[in-house]
This record gives C-alpha cells, structure tokens and sequence, in this order.
C-alpha cells in the first residue's frame, strides 16, 4: 500500500513543478501529530454538523476566516514511542468520521511514514481531501478496490481502522 502512495505522490508532484516541494507536501499533506491534531480539531464535529446554530458563527468571527480543510484519512505509525503521542487520534478522528490507517512494517512505520514525505520520520501524516490522484488511490484503499490492506481490518465507530503490515 505504501508503495502505490509514494509511486501516486511522485506522479502527482511531477504534474505540478510550480511550487516548490516543501510547499506542494504542505498543501497535499497535514504533517505530524500536531498539525494532524489541529486540522482535526478544526473541522466540524459530525454531531454538530446538521443542528449548527446560526448564532455559533457570530459568537466567534475568526473561525468563518479560517479556511475549510478536511482530512480524507490519517496514516499512524503503531511504533510511536511514547505511545501517549497518539492516544487521542482514534477518538477524535471518529468524532470528525476520519478513517485512520496504522502502518506496521518491520523497519518502523514511523521510518515508512516519513519517506512517504521525505522525511527522516513520522509519526502522523493526515491526507487532506484535494480531489487529486492521490485522494483517488487512498479512496480505493479505503474501500478495498486497489490493495489488501493486510490483517486488520475493522469497522470501528462508522469509521474504518485497518493495520497495514
């Protein structure tokens, strides 16, 4: 499965050499654990979604300037050592109806993560929804079309969990 993401980046980044690289992974891309967790805590609760309040956007008028990013699914590394670092992803992830991935590879999925973004390591990669190739691959994964995601696969809270080995 990594394979076939990291060949799908490669392609996408050729397509676009306008920006530079740093750059084109930051908008494709929500690196590490906290920016994972701010891009999560910034989308709207699936509760809250259909019975918002039209009074909520005006108790807070920065909000309706921040600009809508939504995660199409969080890749976790299952080695992240102190294990903490990611304890609260699965729940708030669940809240938004994020899927998350956990990637399991004898080399360290936290060392696979980062390759993935060139990178020495990391520990949380959230894919933003952009409606390019890569959405596209990691829609196919999600749903089982493209790849076998290995052993786990489970429904946990409407949203789906999958351990890639």
């Amino acid at each position: 499965m990594l394979k076939s993401l990291q060949r799908e980046i490669e392609l996408a980044k050729l397509s676009n050499r306008v920006l530079p690289e740093k750059i084109w992974f930051k908008q494709q891309f929500s690196i590490g654990v906290n920016e994972v967790t701010r891009v999560l805590e910034r989308m709207t609760p699936c509760s809250e979604m259909g019975g918002a309040s039209a009074q909520q956007p005006l108790a807070n008028p920065s909000k309706l300037q921040l600009p809508s990013v939504r995660l199409q699914a969080i890749l976790v590394a299952s080695d992240s050592n102190p294990r903490w670092l990611t304890k609260h992803l699965p729940s708030l992830a669940s809240s938004r109806k994020v899927p998350l991935i956990f990637v399991k590879d004898k080399k360290g999925g936290s060392l696979r993560l980062g390759e993935l973004v060139k990178l020495k390591t990391a520990i949380a990669i959230g894919i933003k929804a952009r409606e390019n190739g890569i959405n596209q691959l990691v829609e196919e994964i999600l749903h089982g079309k493209e790849v076998n995601l290995g052993t786990d696969c489970q429904e946990l809270g409407g949203v789906s969990d999958a351990i890639v080995e």
